[in-house]
């Protein structure tokens, strides 16, 4: 007689949680990283606010979100980076025959410019993302070879160009993500994070529209240029 493992039922609770469109587009939605009110997912999932707020529940409940209060507005986000790991990389299991065609003109140019540059979370993704993991790859600051790890020259070019990386967090320095539109990893975890963070503050990439889409600017191009070599002629 076999012994059923122990984890099945989570996983099953798990499965049947990520078992429903709305609260798929939910969590897609929160992959930009931030907090989003419950109307706002609503009007983005295209539900009434009852039908949301029951959806919020059972991700909360299930730990797939976090949430607070401030005054009568209700915020969720992911709970954590491995939440966002496990929607982008499931994501990217879809065939993209299975992915409806754009109906309008602005459904084409945001996916577009999702393809392009986007946020994953707290990290780069799309081809901006990619580009930017080859550059770091080619110059010896971070290896594939077997999982991603940043280099000693990665680390020294972290400190010399004034990027603030977490080393003593629980979080891995650097990790591969799945990127669901270029179906290569891109890199992830605190070395991702961090990355990401500066582009951010330092005016190197502007999020553009309501989705996680980011725009490299021209200051962005020069710097990437200038630290890695990127032609951004290459993201376009």
């Amino acid at each position: 007689m076999t012994t059923r493992d122990a984890r099945a039922p989570g996983l099953a609770a798990l499965a049947a949680l990520l078992a429903d469109e709305t609260r798929a587009a939910c969590l897609l939605a929160l992959l930009d990283g931030r907090a989003w009110t419950a109307g706002e997912l609503a009007r983005h999932a295209g539900v009434a606010a009852s039908t949301l707020s029951e959806h919020l529940g059972k991700l909360v409940a299930g730990g797939l979100l976090t949430e607070e209060r401030q005054g009568r507005h209700r915020y969720v986000r992911l709970a954590d980076a491995r939440v966002a790991q496990l929607v982008e990389e499931l994501a990217a299991q879809v065939s993209p025959d299975a992915v409806a065609a754009p109906r309008t003109l602005r459904q084409s140019s945001a996916g577009s410019a999702m393809a392009r540059a986007r946020t994953c979370y707290d990290h780069l993704a799309g081809r901006l993302g990619i580009a930017v993991t080859d550059a770091l790859t080619d110059r010896g600051l971070l290896t594939q070879d077997t999982g991603f790890a940043l280099t000693a020259a990665g680390l020294a070019w972290f400190d010399a160009t004034g990027i603030a990386l977490d080393r003593r967090g629980r979080r891995p320095l650097a990790r591969g993500c799945l990127d669901w539109t270029e179906r290569r990893p891109h890199l992830a975890g605190a070395a991702g994070a961090a990355l990401c963070g500066h582009a951010l503050a330092a005016g190197w990439c502007v999020r553009i529209g309501s989705e996680r889409a980011v725009q490299l600017t021209p200051t962005g191009e020069r710097a990437l240029g200038d630290l890695l070599g990127l032609d951004p002629t290459t993201l376009h």
